[in-house]
């Protein structure tokens, strides 16, 4: 397919709707990446993260993830400094054994946007977590071998499950 250029449709605070060619798509303004962690115990507990997204209207159960270079004066933070940023702000958690992973797109038919994901392992309880002032986040903490039932239990009518936890079960379970 040949490429063409992209024009905007329309411009918010943080996205920008985009069309190239018959194609529409979300563009997010602000930030330099996104970063999404896989976040291991010593215990071998998988660190994830529960909050309400009003686009779903519904919690989400998510890994712990954010935006690199959102905050001003630092729009060229590195994406690992931000993994070990976000991880600690929405979780408490912290890491000294980390691991880059693969950059995927979040959506590959709506959004140009791409995650990179982390797995951070050995982790250990330094803060109480749960996000910044604009977040309220709860945090689960669920043995690996658990993980299928737990989740298969949260999956409801209130609740739901973000692909990207799926695939850290995947990479957790090939390493």
């Amino acid at each position: 397919m040949a490429r063409t250029s992209r024009k905007t449709i329309a411009e918010g605070k943080y996205i920008a709707l985009m069309q190239r060619g018959p194609w529409e798509f979300a563009h997010r303004i602000k930030g330099s990446g996104v970063v999404a962690i896989i976040a291991v115990t010593r215990d071998h507990e998988l660190i994830l993260t529960e909050q309400y997204r009003p686009p779903v209207q519904k919690n989400v159960i998510d890994l712990p993830a954010g935006l690199a270079g959102d905050i001003k004066g630092a729009e060229k933070e590195p994406l690992l400094k931000a993994a070990k940023r976000e991880l600690l702000e929405e979780t408490g958690y912290i890491s000294r054994q980390w691991s880059e992973s693969y950059t995927v797109p979040s959506s590959a038919g709506m959004s140009t946007e791409m995650v990179t994901l982390y797995i951070a392992r050995n982790c250990q309880r330094k803060a109480a977590g749960g996000g910044d002032a604009s977040e309220s986040i709860r945090i689960h903490v669920i043995a690996c071998d658990q993980l299928q039932a737990w989740l298969q239990r949260r999956d409801n009518s209130r609740t739901c499950i973000d692909p990207k936890v799926l695939a850290a079960i995947g990479l957790l379970s090939s390493s």
